[in-house]
């Protein structure tokens, strides 16, 4: 599976942006699909994944404020931030995991991981 992550870039505090995430090569509906974040010198984090369930999860940094939405049809999911902060500031990666036993919060769970796309937030 190929993932490519778009949609990055320079917004003011409060304001929004949307990533985009288009997979290909692979049954995209069976895996959950998440997105996690890593500022400079910081470790990756999680910041949410929406399952081949349907069932959504966040990290508690971002809840009310992000949105994961997946359109199995054209492959791909997508980020909705709004309010955003300059906390929020990164390279956001799109990540595909299987469904297998294991947390959605740590990298080392995904499969595969799409390239990154940069996010700042100016205050």
């Amino acid at each position: 599976v190929q993932l490519q992550a778009s949609g990055g870039g320079l917004v003011q505090a409060g304001g929004s942006l949307r990533l985009s995430c288009a997979a290909s090569g692979g049954t995209f509906s069976r895996y959950g699909m998440g997105w996690f974040r890593q500022a400079p010198g910081k470790e990756r984090k999680f910041v949410t994944i929406r399952k081949s369930s349907g069932a959504t999860y966040y990290a508690d940094s971002v809840k009310g404020r992000f949105t994961i939405s997946r359109d199995n049809a054209k492959n791909t999911v997508y980020l909705q931030m709004n309010s955003l902060k300059p906390e929020d500031t990164a390279v956001y990666y799109c990540a595909a995991r299987s469904e297998r036993p294991g947390s959605d919060w740590l990298p080392s769970i995904y499969n595969y991981w799409g390239q990154g796309t940069k996010v700042t937030v100016s205050s």
